[in-house]
């Protein structure tokens, strides 16, 4: 049998239905979480939970989070404590057991908290603009019966993703999963690296916890049904998992967590649990408003996602987008700000010179960020090198 064969979701679909009513530990990695913030989430939810990591010390107060195949909703409902009632968080997953266990549990978890912002929706994690619920609703109504029936479906279904989509495009402040995108068909994992960047405001992130092989996983593990629902069949190489981020378009691609230790080995193949952070927010022109940065190591020179090549010590030359990427997590430490005496308003910032857009950084010279004319002459000020406690000079 080969993978066209195998229908991945009806698999996935079987075995998590029977795990949201049974407990299935073999669909699991052990994983620590804030004994804390486990205490107000119902009993039936923590049995029924089934991941390999956890993205919720990721999170800020505030976000609003998307949880994708949220599953019994454990840690939605973690996350939702991080973010606090300031927050929001959704989860979508396809399950509708798993849906079921999650909703009925928001009134004992809000009343347990204190306030409601939790919801759960039905959607495929890689068509996120799908509202399932809303088709399956039409779909009671209006059976298909017939190829017109059918065409009909596919045409409501265009108009929902574009006027009442599941999840708006830049909506999320952060998205998160666990354990999850392994079990998304190879044919649709491009989408759903695709609808993360989609949903995600510019400055957003993705923390996505996940299982990744150290070696490819041959075709004839690839068709095995029971091994695909258990997290090991869809699991992504380690490094091809965080090119895909960086191939849907975000950048700053980040190995957060690594387990030493495989969760499990098949046929001599190696498979862990990881937790990745990626960003979104490269898009946009390049205009020149006068800024330069300077790395401050520890390797000699580094490349990031655009292709700039930056030199420890030196002043480079960047655009207004990059500088305001390079303020913000994860460079934001690696980095000396120069800021320009006199700042160039945006509207009046012209392009970028293209060739300093990739490859070698180009130098800013001090007269640029300074101004031509700058001819300060200071005196030493007072109190700058004062004796400190053991009478000697603090400075010089």
């Amino acid at each position: 049998m080969s993978t066209s064969t195998l229908n991945v979701e009806d698999a996935v679909r079987a075995r998590y239905s029977k795990a949201a009513e049974e407990r299935e530990p073999a669909l699991c990695c052990p994983v620590t979480y804030d004994p804390k913030l486990l205490e107000a989430i119902p009993a039936e939810v923590k049995e029924r939970d089934y991941g390999c990591g956890n993205p919720a010390p990721y999170l800020r107060r505030g976000e609003t989070v998307l949880d994708l195949g949220s599953g019994s909703g454990k840690i939605a409902f973690i996350a939702s404590q991080v973010v606090g009632p300031e927050g929001r968080v959704i989860g979508v997953d396809m399950n509708d057991d798993m849906l079921a266990l999650a909703r009925r549990s928001i009134g004992e978890f809000a009343k347990n908290v204190g306030y409601a912002n939790v919801e759960f929706k039905k959607g495929r994690i890689q068509d996120l603009a799908l509202d399932l619920g809303r088709i399956d609703a039409r779909l009671v109504e209006r059976p298909v019966r017939s190829a017109l029936d059918l065409g009909e479906l596919e045409t409501e279904m265009a108009r929902l993703r574009r006027e009442l989509p599941l999840i708006p495009s830049e909506s999320i402040d952060v998205v998160v999963s666990n354990c999850v995108l392994n079990l998304v068909r190879p044919e649709d994992k491009l989408g759903l690296f695709k609808e993360i960047h989609r949903v995600l405001k510019r400055g957003g992130r993705a923390v996505i916890s996940d299982i990744v092989c150290d070696e490819d996983v041959p075709e004839h593990l690839m068709a095995d049904a029971e091994l695909w629902s258990g997290c090991i069949s869809g699991a992504l190489r380690e490094d091809h998992f965080l090119e895909a981020f960086e191939n849907a378009g975000l950048y700053g691609v980040t190995l957060l967590e690594r387990d030493d230790k495989p969760w499990r080995t098949v046929e001599g193949i190696e498979l862990r649990s990881v937790v990745v952070a990626a960003y979104k927010g490269k898009e946009g022109p390049c205009l020149d408003q006068k800024h330069a940065v300077i790395y401050k190591g520890p390797f000699h020179t580094v490349k990031d996602d655009d292709g700039h090549i930056l030199r420890r010590g030196v002043r480079s030359a960047v655009c207004a987008k990059t500088f305001d990427i390079y303020m913000r997590e994860p460079y934001r430490a690696h980095f000396e700000a120069v800021l320009p005496l006199t700042l160039v308003p945006l509207d009046e910032a012209p392009q970028f010179a293209a060739a300093a857009c990739t490859g070698d950084a180009v130098l800013r010279h001090p007269r640029e960020t300074k101004g031509l004319d700058y001819n300060v002459t200071t005196e030493a000020s007072a109190g700058a090198c004062a004796p400190g406690a053991d009478g000697k000079a603090s400075c010089c």
